[in-house]
């Protein structure tokens, strides 16, 4: 295994809180995917699902090396779930063409991401990692 990138980032959720009740769907729609938002919304502490998500994207982008500029934009980056219930990171759009210009021939991606909080802190790391093909 090969490390291409490692990010991190903390999130505030009274932050995230305060931006939904400002600018409400307008906010969420240009930062969090269709199935993010789905997510979130049916959870009892929304701003806190959205705040952990918040800071996966952060977290991805410093690892693609990029943050948040050169076509790499918020919903390209997406927290999904495997079925485990581990979460990891769909990348589409800028993010994913970065990721696959960062690995080597003949290698593929992976997408390591691990999110916590404890009250209105939430915390993502995200390591991108290369892994022979086959």
């Amino acid at each position: 295994m090969m490390i291409l990138g490692i990010g991190s980032d903390f999130t505030d959720a009274r932050r995230i809180a305060r931006s939904i009740e400002r600018y409400g769907d307008r906010f969420l729609e240009r930062v969090f995917t269709p199935l993010e938002r789905a997510k979130a919304d049916t959870r009892k502490l929304r701003a806190e699902t959205y705040a952990k998500r918040f800071a996966a994207k952060e977290a991805c982008s410093k690892a693609l090396g990029t943050g948040l500029s050169q076509g790499v934009f918020w919903r390209d980056m997406g927290v999904v779930n495997l079925p485990s219930g581990q979460p990891t990171l769909e990348l589409t759009g800028g993010a994913a063409l970065r990721l696959a210009a960062m690995v080597p021939e003949g290698f593929e991606a992976r997408i390591h991401l691990t999110l916590t909080d404890e009250g209105p802190l939430s915390a993502a790391y995200v390591i991108l990692s290369a892994v022979p093909r086959g």
